[in-house]
């Protein structure tokens, strides 16, 4: 099991969830990356087979975190989504995992017809 963060800040300016770890590890993630990579039902479906594309999510903004028990927090975010649990484990795997994740995202955008308005995730 993954450890808690010591620290979640949520930086709105440059659109940012940084999270720092005891071992000085430390990723930023951006709130479209949170919100494509959401662990709810309504993204991942109940299987690969049922995972829903997210599209347009370049300007969502995060409005506010709930913490979830000593386990998790949720994202509320402006479009209305706020159903995905984000475990300490979840955000640890996102973030170690990020650049392949971006990549295989902006793959099934590219995939589908959509141009995404920005080439990187920053």
């Amino acid at each position: 099991m993954t450890n808690a963060p010591l620290e979640i800040k949520l930086r709105k300016k440059s659109k940012l969830l940084s999270i720092e770890y005891a071992d000085n590890e430390i990723f930023e993630l951006s709130f479209e990356f949170l919100r494509v990579h959401s662990p709810s039902a309504e993204v991942k479906g109940h299987g690969p087979a049922q995972a829903v594309l997210q599209l347009n999510k370049h300007n969502v903004m995060i409005e506010a975190i709930e913490p979830i028990g000593h386990y998790a927090i949720r994202l509320i975010f402006d479009d209305g989504h706020d159903s995905g649990l984000y475990t300490w484990k979840y955000l640890h795997e996102l973030g170690q995992d990020h650049d392949k994740l971006w990549q295989a995202y902006l793959d099934q955008l590219q995939a589908s017809g959509y141009n995404h308005p920005q080439a990187t995730d920053d």
